[in-house]
């Protein structure tokens, strides 16, 4: 899902910094000021980090991820997720990948942007809703929309790159997170039930959202 260096000129790149940072902007007011949401943020960032290096492969015009974008979603909450990508993207690229920070923006919002919209359709309902259950099939429609749009982010940047759009390595990337679409939302509810076995502790109240989820 990265956009390799010099992909985009410098003014697209600056675009995408800034459209990445006005989005933080948005939403950091709920954000600000509140340990707790920090504490959960820097626990995605890291988690988020460490999934992004455990499983990586080339995968048409970009390369495919384990995210787990899902599970630190359910786990941590949205707004959590949303500058816990943004940190973990700085994070990889000060520890594992200088050159990645060139388009930081650029890579935030392809990850951010997808996950507002997941967020708005299908997440936001099964945290505010006591008559909706978290199961694989909601966690497999938030996936869909999670990864359609960061295919379709990917594909953006490429389209007003400096190069022409290989449209078949673009599809064969697409296709390469049809799987995990269908996988990943086996390890988010494996993990939130194993969670939910300890409703009492003070630590999971504190650092996780899983007490305002039902299982079905």
């Amino acid at each position: 899902m990265h956009i390799e260096p010099g992909a985009l000129n410098a003014a697209k790149v600056l675009y995408g910094h800034a459209a990445a940072i006005a989005t933080l902007l948005i939403y950091a007011p709920r954000w600000i000021g509140h340990l707790d949401q920090v504490a959960k943020t820097l626990l995605a960032a890291v988690f988020f980090s460490l999934f992004m290096q455990a499983y990586h492969v080339p995968a048409g015009v970009s390369e495919l991820h384990f995210i787990g974008a899902s599970a630190i979603y359910f786990v941590f909450g949205f707004l959590p997720t949303l500058f816990g990508f943004a940190l973990g993207l700085l994070l990889q690229g000060l520890v594992f990948d200088p050159q990645d920070l060139v388009h930081l923006g650029v890579n935030a919002l392809s990850l951010m942007l997808p996950l507002i919209a997941a967020h708005g359709l299908f997440g936001r309902r099964l945290f505010d809703s006591e008559s909706r259950r978290l199961n694989w099939q909601s966690v497999v429609r938030f996936d869909a929309v999670y990864y359609g749009g960061v295919v379709a982010m990917v594909g953006f940047w490429l389209a007003i790159g400096e190069e022409p759009l290989a449209l078949d390595n673009w599809l064969l990337f697409a296709a390469a997170y049809a799987p995990l679409v269908l996988c990943e939302p086996l390890f988010t509810c494996l993990v939130v039930r194993l969670l939910k076995r300890w409703p009492d502790s003070s630590v999971l109240q504190r650092l996780t959202c899983v007490g305002n989820l039902r299982l079905a």
